[in-house]
């Protein structure tokens, strides 16, 4: 998952952001509107932290901006105020959720990855596949049944790949989802956490690369076992 914490307050923003990536979530800081805008035109977002009070185009231009634009960018936004009609203007403007300051950092996690299941299709919290259980809110992950312990960075990959179901994910997808915007985009990160990744998770090799194109869960054909 990857975030954009919208937010004046320097120590609140870094605290924030320094809280998500313990939780192996992606996350860009914007202290004002303006700095909020070119990030949300430059980077796919799953989900914006809006503080409604900010500098320049405030935080509900800002969310009228994110659904104007249709990109699918779920709002969490975050105001002092805890007035009904506050949060009723919220809503109406399009957040998909409300959280009052101050706030407990677990709630705010809790409530972005609830987001974040919401925004695509349904899928259950904790998800299986080809043998691997990912348990994103406990941040666990099981190998046939076999606890595997995994870095930040390396649960952060496998979790997406995992939700692709299969599917083909390239390491620039990898390097928007798992990183932020402060990653060069030149960097063998990418390369070097699919490999620690492969070894944690141990042999056969579950993560396949496929040449030119990224890398995938390699899952069992249709009535066979899997090719390793």
């Amino acid at each position: 998952m990857r975030v954009l914490i919208v937010e004046d307050e320097p120590y609140l923003a870094e605290a924030v952001r320094d809280a998500l990536r313990l939780e192996a979530i992606a996350a860009d800081v914007a202290g004002d509107g303006d700095a909020a805008l070119e990030l949300l035109a430059v980077h796919a977002y799953d989900v914006a932290v809006l503080d409604r009070d900010i500098p320049g185009p405030s935080g509900d231009e800002v969310a009228a901006r994110i659904v104007a634009s249709g990109s699918g960018t779920a709002i969490l936004m975050l105001t002092a105020a805890d007035r009904l009609d506050d949060k009723a203007s919220g809503f109406e403007l399009g957040a998909d959720d409300y959280l009052t300051k101050p706030f407990e950092l677990r709630e705010l996690v809790l409530r972005l990855r609830a987001l974040d299941r919401r925004r695509t299709r349904p899928r259950p919290p904790v998800r299986e596949l080809a043998g691997l259980r990912v348990d994103p809110f406990r941040r666990e992950v099981y190998r046939d049944g076999r606890y595997v312990a995994l870095t930040r960075k390396q649960f952060a990959v496998l979790d997406v790949l995992v939700a692709a179901e299969g599917g083909v994910i390239s390491a620039e997808e990898l390097l928007a989802r798992a990183w932020d915007e402060n990653a060069d985009p030149f960097t063998n990160a990418v390369r070097i956490t699919v490999s620690t990744l492969r070894k944690r998770l141990g042999a056969p090799w579950i993560v396949a690369t496929v040449p030119g194109v990224g890398y995938r869960i390699d899952t069992p054909p249709p009535g066979g076992p899997g090719d390793g």
